[in-house]
């Protein structure tokens, strides 16, 4: 009888973008389920802009140290459709600290195919966040 091996096996492919912008941060993966698609199998754009807009969060939120709103989406771009099944990471570096807002970039990565490990931009935004207090009215970022 032969003993199992002990050498653990291989770790898998890291799938992180080539072409990430400097000091972008994973802030979110997630994988898009059917009730996320049209009849087609494309995931709404919608749903893709409500993940960007949490995903967008992350980071104002920590500077801001507490409550947050977004103020404006200033751009948003669709670059490939997105399928039932691709994984997608989202990556944040921020681009602007202001009195009392935080503006975000945002890019957004699909991993297709895993037997070809395949990884393409689908999504690209800029978002500006606003700092507020409880009464919902803006507040200084402490810096």
């Amino acid at each position: 009888m032969t003993e199992p091996s002990t050498t653990p096996a291989p770790a898998a492919p890291m799938m992180a973008p080539h072409s990430l912008p400097n000091g972008a941060e994973l802030v979110l993966r997630v994988m898009p389920m059917p009730a996320d698609a049209n009849a087609n199998g494309d995931v709404f754009g919608g749903w893709i802009m409500a993940q960007v807009d949490l995903a967008g969060a992350v980071l104002p939120a920590r500077i801001a140290k507490g409550r947050i709103a977004t103020v404006a989406v200033n751009q948003f771009v669709f670059k490939q459709p997105v399928s039932i099944g691709d994984l997608l990471s989202f990556y944040a570096r921020v681009t602007r600290i202001g009195n009392t807002s935080v503006s975000v970039h945002v890019e957004v990565y699909a991993e297709r195919n895993p037997a070809n490990l395949q990884v393409v931009k689908v999504t690209e935004a800029d978002l500006t966040y606003v700092a507020i207090d409880l009464q919902g009215q803006p507040r200084p970022v402490p810096r």
